[in-house]
Order: C-alpha cells, then sequence, then structure tokens
C-alpha cells in the first residue's frame, strides 16, 4: 500500500516523492487567479480513484462562489460540484436525505475581516467574540459537522478548504481562526466522539455510528492562500508572519508567476515536505481548458 496521497498530478507527485503523506496539511501559497483552485479540485476529484469517493471542498469566501469551483468541476471532470444543505439540530433526524451525499461542497463559513471586528469588551477589561456572531457561527457548525462526519463515514479522505483571503498578519484575521476551528476539533476530532454529539439519542442510532468509524488521522488536507505576492522569488522569500497556518503545516507549496523571455510564465515550487523526500526544483506549468499541466 503507498504511503503517499496522489494530488492527482502526476508531476506534482513526483516533486513531493510520491504525493502528500495521510493525514497531514498543506498550505498552497499564491496570488488569486495563479490556478490554486485547479490544484485542490484535481486532489480532491483524485480521491474517485483513489478512495473510491471524491474529496469534499469548503469555500470560506464571502461572495459566492467566485473561485468557479462548480463551473470548473463541471468543465474539468464532470463533476456535478453540488452545495451541501442538510443541518444537523440537537435531537433531530440526523442522516442526509436521498441525494444528499452527491453534495461535497459547504459554504456555511463566510466569515472574512478582522477578528477586532466580531469582538466585543469582556468583563475582565479584554476582549472576546460577540456573542451574536457565537450563535450565528454555532448554527453554522448544524450544516458543517454533518458535512464533514457523512462524508469522512462514507469513506472521504481528502478535504480541500479555499477561498482564504490575503492578510498581513494572519493571527489578527477570522479566516485562521475558523480554519483552525474546523482543522483540529471537525476534521481531526475522534469519529465515535463525533457522531455521538451529531447522532442524538445516542442509543438509537448506536448501530451507525459504530458502522462508520473512521480514522481521522489519515484524512488530509490541503489549504488553498491566497496572497498579496504574486512573483514566485517573493513567496520562496515569504516570512511566517504571527499566526500563519504554514508555520504548523506538514508541506508548503508556492505558486508564482516570473518573467520569461517575453511571457510571464507560472511556476511551482514545493518549500517544505517533512518526513518524505521532495524535488528542489521549480516547475514551470499552464492553466488550460484541461486544468492545470506542467510544461
Amino acid at each position: 500500500m503507498s504511503t503517499h496521497v496522489t494530488t492527482g498530478l502526476a508531476r506534482f507527485d513526483e516533486m513531493l516523492g510520491g504525493g502528500l503523506l495521510p493525514g497531514t496539511l498543506c498550505v498552497v501559497y499564491g496570488a488569486t487567479g495563479i490556478g490554486k483552485t485547479h490544484l485542490g479540485l484535481a486532489f480532491a476529484h483524485a480521491g474517485l480513484a483513489a478512495d473510491g469517493v471524491p474529496g469534499i471542498l469548503f469555500d470560506m469566501n464571502a461572495r459566492g462562489d467566485s473561485q468557479q469551483h462548480q463551473e470548473y468541476a463541471a468543465r474539468l471532470y464532470g463533476w456535478p460540484l453540488a452545495r451541501w444543505r442538510h443541518t444537523v439540530t440537537p435531537m433531530s433526524d440526523p442522516y442526509p436525505p436521498a441525494g444528499e451525499m452527491a453534495a461535497r461542497y459547504c459554504d456555511a463559513l463566510p466569515w472574512v475581516g478582522k477578528l477586532r471586528e466580531y469582538q466585543v469588551p469582556s468583563p475582565d477589561g479584554g476582549l472576546e467574540l460577540d456573542w451574536n456572531w457565537k450563535a450565528e457561527y454555532n448554527h453554522a457548525l448544524y450544516t458543517v459537522r454533518p458535512f464533514v462526519y457523512f462524508h469522512l463515514g462514507a469513506g472521504c479522505r481528502r478535504i480541500v478548504v479555499d477561498g482564504v483571503e490575503p492578510m498581513d498578519v494572519p493571527g489578527d484575521y477570522m479566516q485562521p481562526f475558523l480554519f483552525d476551528e474546523l482543522y483540529r476539533k471537525i476534521i481531526h476530532r475522534d469519529s465515535e466522539t463525533l457522531g455521538m454529539e451529531l447522532c442524538l439519542p445516542v442509543w438509537k442510532h448506536r448501530e451507525f455510528i459504530d458502522a462508520h468509524r473512521y480514522d481521522h488521522a489519515a484524512v488530509t488536507t490541503v489549504l488553498l492562500v491566497t496572497t498579496e505576492e504574486t512573483r514566485l522569488e517573493h513567496l520562496i522569500a515569504r516570512k511566517v508572519a504571527s499566526g500563519d497556518i504554514g508555520a504548523v503545516a506538514n508541506t508548503i507549496v508556492v505558486m508564482g508567476s516570473e518573467r520569461v523571455g517575453n511571457r510571464l510564465g507560472r511556476f511551482l515550487c514545493v518549500v517544505k515536505h517533512r518526513g518524505s523526500a521532495k524535488s528542489d526544483e521549480i516547475a514551470e506549468y499552464r492553466v488550460t481548458e484541461r486544468g492545470l499541466e506542467f510544461a
């Protein structure tokens, strides 16, 4: 059995020494329009051949599907990337309705901007998250948690998170906070615990929970982060700022542009890939009607 997870792009897999490592986090940095979404969709769709089911995708953009996930998925893979709508409130029937498991796109976490915009003064003189926002967030979790749980329980082992906007100091912004909550408390939560929190009363759903256990440590996540930097040289030299998710990622990939003669070329480089061999090469690629293709 392979110890690597294919990205769906053979040349990229070679650069990664065979692919990503199971259960790890890969952060991809690059400017808008550089091809991050194409890379993410290739990774998610590759799950169909590798795992028997495609991956799932979170869109954290607050402006609707501006990344064109649905259009790209349909054109490149004939994949109808439907939006997940199923919610599970406490003590309600937890199971997705017929056809809902075909929905692999979720946009229930749309909050952007600085954390300060969501905070209010606390009694001790500090700051805390506003209770009204907390109520909205907890309501969103009624959609987010079943989206993750039921898909992972059905064999999905890859998750793509897109739509993270440029930030000067990531620790000051809402999106890294939301991703950290999603990654630690839902994606990598023990499946039995998450199942018991969703499927209430537990005694009624015990058989289902036991039959759909999965190893959360085998779930591989790709996070796509938009940067203000456009040139590959600047992205490679990019410093890790306070709160930057890349500081704890197993793998860091940068996608940027450089002038090549009288044209602008697009290049990809693997900056960090712990626990595996990797290539130090800088590979040129193009975004075509067939998706992301290496030169």
